[in-house]
């Protein structure tokens, strides 16, 4: 008498039991919304600012941890205004950049130092404009004063080009 075959011998028990397997796992993926071929899609809880995780030590976007780093510290006026900076050609257009820097933001007063008093008397003629061009880019009521000033000039208390009445030479710089 010859011996049962045994269920692990035989191949198609064997066959069998793989396409049972792969079914199954077919099965689970179909129930869990994945198809074959596709990439699985993530789930609202495992993307990234899909809940609030700043107790926990999940990474996060640079952008959000910068914006929330800034309105933390109340320095949203400041970055606002260096943005201004940054981009002033951009604001006030190529030719009036061209005569004329920002230099300074203090207590809601950007200083604006021209090439020349003709310029910084142009500039003054224009402060509404660039008020409201200012008002425009970084939000009304950050930048509260516009103050323009002229070119500067070396001291001329000392040396030997010093003037006897203190006046100096008034507007030769520009």
């Amino acid at each position: 008498m010859e011996p049962a075959p045994d269920a692990q011998d035989d191949p198609a028990q064997e066959g069998l039991a793989a396409a049972e397997a792969l079914a199954r796992a077919r099965a689970a993926a179909r129930a869990k919304g994945l198809r074959p071929g596709l990439k699985p899609r993530r789930r609202p809880k495992d993307a990234p600012g899909g809940r609030d995780r700043r107790g926990g030590r999940d990474p996060q976007l640079l952008s959000d941890q910068i914006e929330r780093f800034v309105s933390e510290r109340g320095w949203g006026a400041d970055v606002a205004v260096g943005s201004v900076i940054g981009r002033w050609p951009a604001i006030v257009g190529p030719e009036i950049a061209a005569h004329c820097i920002p230099t300074d933001f203090v207590d809601g007063v950007l200083t604006v130092r021209a090439d020349s008093t003709a310029w910084a008397t142009q500039l003054r003629l224009l402060e509404s404009t660039l008020m409201t061009r200012l008002a425009e880019e970084v939000g009304e009521g950050t930048v509260t004063e516009l103050r323009v000033v002229g070119p500067s000039a070396p001291p001329w208390s000392r040396g030997r080009h010093r003037v006897q009445d203190g006046r100096g030479p008034r507007d030769t710089y520009g």
